[in-house]
């Protein structure tokens, strides 16, 4: 606070600061809200994905010891085919509250599965069955970790504003304030300094103007007093006579 000079422009620059300060908090703090909120909503999002992706796995493995059972150990075959992928994977982003998410999207590349053959001699239902329900277990799969990024990216975001808020509301905000109350009370003493100093000075103006005062009443005081006349302290028939 030494470093401050107490002077009245100083006090205005701060008082900005403080306002400026003030704002960004009011910003941040409603950023770390919306962003609570959506945390919460990814974490529920992402316990109902793992509690539906735990019944579809089971599921799809469950068909796949059927199709095998049916239609015998078609795994080679599905090996020996053609390895070009029939969906990929896009990637996307969601802005929320000034934060960027990553969000995984899964898009058909159009390739016809080329062995549509599997199964002629038995089984044949069961393996269709299978790769529907493959199909659905990996997109939930990529809806799982879609929400995970997500969740981890939203959960860093929060800490940092939560910091930011913390940091504003707890050092930045009290030490500008603090500066202002320096400011303030140096500013009142240096008022209070001045004012004495005036009554001091008006104080002896004052006395001067009174002692001046005296000295010209009691200036005027003799000139209204007659003049002493030096020949009437002597009379004339005191004198001799003069003989000539």
């Amino acid at each position: 606070m030494a470093d401050v000079p107490p002077t009245r422009m100083n006090d205005q620059i701060f008082k900005g600061k403080k306002k400026a300060a003030e704002v960004g908090h009011k910003l941040l703090k409603k950023k770390a809200d919306a962003l609570k909120v959506k945390f919460r909503d990814y974490a529920k999002a992402i316990a109902e994905t793992k509690s539906s992706m735990s019944t579809d796995a089971a599921s799809a493995f469950f068909s796949m010891t059927q199709a095998e059972y049916a239609a015998g150990n078609f795994k080679q075959k599905v090996a020996e085919g053609s390895m070009t992928a029939r969906v990929r994977v896009g990637a996307g982003i969601d802005n929320v509250a000034g934060v960027k998410l990553p969000v995984f999207k899964i898009y058909e590349t159009g390739v016809q599965a080329d062995n549509q053959s599997l199964g002629l001699v038995g089984g044949g239902k069961k393996i269709v069955a299978v790769r529907a329900k493959f199909t659905v277990l990996l997109e939930m799969l990529i809806k799982l970790a879609s929400l995970q990024t997500s969740f981890v990216t939203l959960d860093e975001a929060l800490k940092v504003t939560n910091r930011r808020v913390n940091a504003l509301e707890n050092v930045t905000i009290p030490k500008i304030q603090g500066i202002l109350d320096y400011i303030a009370r140096e500013l009142d003493e240096l008022e209070r300094e001045d004012f004495t100093r005036l009554k001091l000075v008006q104080g002896k103006k004052e006395a001067e103007a009174a002692e001046y005062a005296k000295i010209a009443a009691a200036a005027n005081k003799r000139d209204d007093q007659p003049e002493n006349d030096i020949t009437a302290n002597f009379d004339a028939g005191d004198d001799e006579d003069v003989v000539f």
